[in-house]
């Protein structure tokens, strides 16, 4: 979930309030939802992704990707989360790992 932060003007009236609402730590199921919910209002990719720099700033998902999931909901699909994958699962390299890997020969690997 994002952290929002609310600051009203200490002008007595919460009527034209200011809002600042750093939306940077946001994950990227919103941001998708985002551009799910402009494209259905017609708004362009190209305009999706410049309002979304102006909120996400360096956090927001690249131009080439709202353009993709435009795609994607143009084509019927409705969720935002990731699809199942199949295969393997992806493996991590732990501090052994990279050590263990470091101290191998690349000799070890030819025949």
């Amino acid at each position: 979930m994002c952290s929002t932060v609310l600051c009203l003007q200490s002008s007595g009236s919460n009527v034209g309030a200011n809002m600042d609402v750093p939306l940077q730590d946001c994950i990227i199921e919103e941001q998708r939802g985002v551009v799910r919910f402009l494209w259905a209002e017609g708004v362009k990719p190209v305009e999706i992704h410049r309002r979304m720099l102006a909120q996400y700033g360096q956090s927001t998902m690249s131009q080439r990707n709202v353009y993709d999931w435009v795609q994607r909901f143009k084509s019927g699909r409705t969720r935002v989360t990731d699809e199942g994958r199949s295969g393997r699962p992806s493996t991590s390299l732990t501090q052994d790992h990279k050590s263990s890997r470091k101290a191998s020969s690349p000799q070890e690997y030819r025949n």
